[in-house]
């Protein structure tokens, strides 16, 4: 209930001394990290938040095409031999999902591009069993409900929810998304620095927890 009054508090500074933008600003969560060595404790995590943020942009790597989802289909493979054309699939997709089968052809075709990105289908979600549409739109519906933490450098910011949600909404998706970082810090509190929250043309405000 503190750490809930506490990010409220920062989220109402925030609101008070950022102008009116004519966009939908973003709003980022930021954990800076102390006594976090990136090399040896890096970490890959998918956390499901209550709000959704925005629709992502999803394709699939398929044997069929789907009727949810972009598809791109085996037989499709080769046309995207170049590097190039596989970078304008990374400016339009914002996530990638696959048919396990497919998996060894698409890191063939694709890895060499999505891998260093971080947009390759993942196990813990994007790769499918089968290209049954039903399960398509479940997984394309928990896409749109998550956040992934990709942590590179001591320093962690991910976007968390939009200027247009309530408070209540982006406290909630940042508390959730907090708590799920510092489960999976190794020392816990004693790697957090400080948590600072911003929108996307403004000043960090910081969360005193």
């Amino acid at each position: 209930m503190a750490n809930e009054k506490k990010f409220l508090k920062a989220i109402e500074e925030l609101r008070k001394t950022e102008k009116k933008r004519n966009f939908d600003q973003g709003i980022d969560l930021i954990i800076n990290l102390k006594n976090f060595d990136v090399r040896k404790e890096a970490f890959n995590i998918f956390i499901p938040v209550p709000h959704k943020i925005k629709d992502k942009k999803i394709a699939g790597f398929f044997e069929t095409k789907s009727k949810i989802i972009d598809t791109i289909t085996k037989q499709e493979f080769p046309k995207y031999k170049e590097k190039k054309d596989i970078k304008n699939l990374i400016k339009k997709y914002d996530f990638f999902m696959a048919n396990a089968k497919l998996m060894p052809a698409v890191a063939t075709a694709f890895g060499r591009v999505l891998g260093p990105v971080g947009k390759m289908p993942n196990p813990q979600l994007g790769i499918l069993p089968s290209e049954d549409e039903n399960m398509i739109k479940v997984i394309a519906d928990k896409i749109n409900s998550t956040v992934r933490i990709k942590v590179k450098e001591p320093s962690i910011k991910i976007g968390i929810a939009k200027e247009s949600m309530p408070d209540k909404d982006i406290m909630e998706n940042a508390l959730i998304v907090y708590q799920k970082i510092l489960e999976n810090l190794s020392k816990k509190q004693d790697n957090i620095k400080n948590i600072k929250i911003k929108l996307t043309m403004g000043k960090p405000v910081k969360v005193e927890l």
